[in-house]
């Protein structure tokens, strides 16, 4: 089964009248959609009472949902408390996580910084194995999906991501194929371009854990550093189209998470994603 929906509440679901997250269960489901990501990209700050709320309404209308860690955690941090701090960010998130109801936590993996780029992922690397250490005793922490970065000057390509994923059974890839697009500036056209990643990716990870891999889908605008911002479906120049994905998706029967992070129309987008898989 293939999940799809958008990150965060987009400017159709205000449109509608509604104005609070756990109104997303009602508004998702007429659409058809059956998931949403929840973003504490700033912080962690949630109630009891409004997890509980959301949890209820979700639930309701069969509709998963992920969240996001805090946008700052740098595992090649060299300085070991900002390390104590970036598992923190994600033990609150994944603790946040399971009072929505959820099972997945995406996750920046870590920046370069002032060393090279072989330092900082190795960096990145030991400090990822103490969050394993840390996850490992909590029951309810299920998956952490470390997400591909946009910019030249983080750290997150696809063969980067999927060898941190080799470090613990519970970290899955989260592909943002915005961001892979914008990092190799241009470099997803063609549904072959697509298949590498894939292929790559089941080579190393199994079929199982690739196939429940997480997805962000947008639009993203790049230059010369890589990713500069988010844009809509609408754009025809920077890409990268989904289609192609789609396809290799129903081809391969895979079971993919997807959120769509275009900037303000997500819902809709989202939905024209789920509109191009072959049975839905």
């Amino acid at each position: 089964m293939i999940r799809i929906g958008p990150s965060g509440n987009s400017e159709a679901f205000y449109a509608s009248g509604r104005k609070h997250t756990y109104e997303e269960g009602a508004f998702l489901h007429e659409l058809g959609l059956n998931a949403f990501e929840y973003s504490f990209g700033r912080g962690v700050s949630l109630s009891d009472e409004t997890a509980a709320k959301i949890k209820s309404e979700f639930q309701k209308y069969g509709i998963a949902i992920s969240v996001h860690a805090p946008y700052y955690t740098n595992f090649a941090n060299p300085d070991p408390e900002m390390i104590q701090k970036s598992i923190g960010y994600v033990l609150q998130s994944v603790e946040a996580c399971a009072k929505l109801g959820g099972e997945r936590t995406v996750v920046h993996p870590a920046a370069c910084g002032k060393v090279s780029r072989d330092i900082a992922v190795a960096e990145a690397k030991r400090n990822l194995a103490l969050l394993a250490e840390k996850c490992d005793n909590i029951e309810h922490c299920f998956k952490i999906c470390l997400e591909t970065m946009g910019k030249l000057n983080q750290i997150g390509t696809v063969e980067e991501v999927v060898d941190f994923c080799l470090i613990y059974d519970k970290f899955y890839p989260c592909f943002d194929f915005g961001h892979i697009n914008a990092y190799s500036r241009g470099g997803l056209k063609t549904k072959e371009d697509y298949r590498r990643i894939i292929d790559y990716t089941i080579e190393k990870l199994g079929f199982e854990k690739a196939s429940a891999m997480h997805v962000h889908f947008s639009k993203i605008q790049y230059g010369d550093k890589g990713e500069i911002r988010h844009l809509t479906f609408a754009d025809d120049k920077y890409g990268p189209e989904y289609a192609p994905l789609a396809e290799i998706f129903d081809e391969y029967k895979m079971s993919p998470y997807i959120v769509c992070e275009s900037s303000g129309t997500m819902s809709d987008d989202a939905l024209a994603m789920k509109n191009m898989h072959e049975n839905a």
